[in-house]
Formats: structure tokens, sequence, C-alpha cells
């Protein structure tokens, strides 16, 4: 209760004064220390974005809000509200341009993966059809499908015959996030997929995967992935980015339970929600980087 007091004290009254305060002791306002005082990346970036929201100037949170193509005009007016000279702070506008691209960025980079979640898969579209026999020939090079509707879909991991009926929930997503691992990371991905039919510790390869796309989509969503993206990506993150973190996601999840070594795969949710928690945790170090990196013992 008094913590919840003191930010609404802090937030509505004191912190506009303190920045008042000490404008006027270092002439600087508080974004361009922000960007003089910290090094690229999310504790940099947050920081600015965290200015940007808390502003009582309309126009200063507006800009969060602002198309990417007119981020330098947007740039140009926080310079003119908040006074900021060019030949006095040469370095700010490029920074704060940097940090624009990063916040507006993961925006859009949200709105293209709600598209992609949102895409329906049809079999009747050609380009599904053949993202999703692709993957078969990814994963299982050596053997041909018997036909398109087979049982031999369990053998990476789908439900039933069609593996059509799995993609519901994530829709294209799910399916995109599969190729790209098998197809960018090949001999990691069939390593996976012979850990997931293991005959005691095996998992659905395909449906996990398809589970751990719904990871990375609620996280991105939430904005927990902002620390990550800050930190990895100098400018605008792009769907490739969102793949790539997938791609750890799928390789670390598997590292993560054949280490646990789990009765069966009836515990599933209990070890998925004990991963997400442990991604979750790695997140909140403003230094983060969930890159992927292939383990030079693979047995």
């Amino acid at each position: 209760m008094l913590w919840c007091i003191w930010q609404y004290v802090y937030t509505s009254f004191l912190r506009y004064w303190l920045k008042w305060l000490v404008r006027q002791v270092t002439g600087t306002c508080e974004l361009q220390r922000i960007c003089s005082g910290h090094k690229p990346g999310a504790t940099r970036t947050s920081k600015a974005e965290y200015s940007l929201q808390s502003s009582k100037n309309k126009v200063l949170r507006a800009v969060l809000e602002t198309n990417q193509k007119k981020l330098e005009q947007s740039v140009d007016q926080i310079m003119k509200v908040k006074n900021i000279k060019p030949e006095k702070d040469p370095g700010f506008k490029g920074t704060l341009h940097v940090c624009l691209l990063q916040i507006t960025g993961y925006n859009t980079l949200f709105l293209s993966v709600e598209d992609l979640r949102k895409e329906v898969f049809s079999s009747d579209n050609q380009e599904h059809e053949a993202l999703l026999l692709k993957l078969w020939e990814l994963l299982m090079p050596a053997i041909k499908l018997e036909s398109r509707i087979t049982k031999q879909w369990g053998d990476i991991g789908f439900q039933g015959d069609d593996p059509k009926t799995d993609f519901r929930g994530m829709g294209m997503l799910g399916l995109i996030n599969l190729v790209f691992f098998s197809e960018n990371y090949t001999e990691e991905a069939r390593q996976v997929l012979s850990h997931a039919n293991h005959p005691k510790l095996g998992y659905s390869y395909a449906i996990v995967g398809i589970n751990l796309t719904e990871m990375a989509y609620s996280l991105l969503k939430s904005g927990t992935l902002k620390p990550h993206f800050y930190n990895t990506v100098q400018g605008t993150p792009e769907l490739q980015h969102f793949h790539q973190l997938y791609c750890y996601l799928a390789y670390e999840f598997d590292k993560f339970w054949v280490a646990e070594e789990p009765e069966s795969i009836m515990h599933f949710n209990q070890y998925r929600e004990k991963f997400h928690d442990i991604v979750k945790t790695h997140l909140q170090d403003p230094d983060v980087a969930l890159t992927l990196t292939i383990s030079s013992d693979k047995n």
C-alpha cells in the first residue's frame, strides 16, 4: 500500500520537479542524460522509452507511436520541444534516433508476428502446403512421405494424420518457426528430433515446437522480450530476429528437457512452466541476449 502511494506521488509530482532541478544544475534534459550516460542497448533504450511514456508533453508521448519513416522528423520535434541545440550536443540526435528505431520497431515486429499467427493454414494454399512438405524433407530427408495425409507425420511430432489441425493455435507462425529452425540449423533440428523420439525421454517434436512459438509470442506481446531485442538489434527488429529467438528456445528447451529427465510427457506442462520461468529470469538481466549457441558436444 505504501509503495503504491509512493509510486503515485513520485510519478505525479516528485519526478517532474526532480527532472526540472537536475536540468537547472546540469543544463541537459533527461533524454540527453540518458543518451550520453548509457551504452547502446536495453538500459539506454528502455530508459528513453520510459522517459517519453512518462512525459507530460503530448508531443513527446506521441513519438512512441510514430511511423518509422517519420522518425527523423520526430527527433527534430523533440529537440525543438526540449530546446536542444545540435552544436552543443552533436551526438544526441543520432543516439535518440537509434532508440526510437528499436522502440517503434518492436511494436511493428509484434504486428507482423500477429499477422502470421492469425493466418490460418489452408490445404488449398500451395505455398502453405509446400512449406509443410519442406519441413518433412528437412527433418526426414531419407524417408519419403507415403501420402499427404498419413500417420508418418507422427514421426516428427504431429498429433494426427494431417498436421494442419495442429496449427490452429499459432497459425502459420508455428509452421514458419519450425521450418526456419530446420532450414537454418538443420543438423541441430535433426538432433533435437532424435531426442524427441527417444523411447523414454521423448516428446512430440512438432507439437512442442508450436508450444514454444506460443511462448515466444506471449513474451513478445507482453513486452518481456524488449531487453533481448534492444541488446541484439541495433536498429529495427524484423521477423527473422523473432525466428532466431524461436530457434534459441527450441534448442535450449531440448537441452533443458534432456537434462531434467522427466518421468514422462505427462509432466510436460510442469517442465514447460519451469523453462518459461528460466527464460523470464534471463530477460530480467539488462544485458540479456538470448542467442543460440551450439554446443560442441551434440550427443
